[in-house]
């Protein structure tokens, strides 16, 4: 049965293998940890989610990169400051095939250090987390958790309910081999269908 819990009650069921839905930095995501590969799979099917379509990550801050097994130049580090926190999702590249249920073969990651203190906090206890939107594929996404619920009832373990959200998905940028960023989605319009 899922139930109405706090931002912080959420951070310890997802280290224990919880799927749900709270508020991140943008819209409502549907989350689980991104360092728990079964957790990732039970979101997929619950969210009717694309197998193929990598999630976004979100981290409490750049150092988290460290769990992917993927060292940060300085360079990147430079370029990761400045545009963390905030609403940007950077796709970086060089996972191994051990991380490939999160790459889903393209061997590229997308992170994000959201610009919600209370949302880092949550991240410092449960660690990394996928966070694609509350709704399922092709549909527009909750913006309360009645909308969610209503959506997946059954499917996930907790709620966070802060009331409604109607943010936009966040920019989402590539850091190529020259260090630069390349744009790949600007910041949608509220309503968009995101991810």
């Amino acid at each position: 049965m899922s139930a109405r819990v706090s931002l912080p009650e959420a951070g310890m069921l997802l280290v224990g293998g919880a799927i749900g839905i709270l508020p991140t930095d943008t819209i409502y995501g549907f989350v689980a940890s991104a360092l728990l590969p079964e957790s990732v799979e039970r979101l997929y099917k619950a969210r009717w989610r694309d197998e193929r379509k990598p999630c976004i990550v979100l981290l409490s801050s750049v150092d988290d990169i460290a769990c992917f097994d993927r060292v940060v130049s300085s360079e990147e580090r430079r370029i990761l400051d400045r545009v963390w926190p905030g609403a940007v999702s950077v796709i970086l590249p060089g996972f191994s095939e051990s991380f490939s249920y999160l790459h889903r073969g393209t061997n590229l990651i997308a992170f994000r250090v959201p610009d919600v203190p209370e949302l880092r906090d949550v991240l410092r206890v449960s660690g990394p987390i996928i966070a694609p939107s509350a709704n399922p594929e092709g549909m527009k996404p909750a913006e309360t958790i009645e909308e969610a619920e209503l959506y997946f009832g059954g499917r996930a373990d907790f709620f966070v309910n802060v009331g409604r959200l109607c943010g936009s998905p966040s920019t989402i940028v590539r850091l190529e081999a020259d260090h630069s960023l390349s744009l790949l989605r600007d910041r949608a319009p509220a309503h968009d269908h995101g991810s």
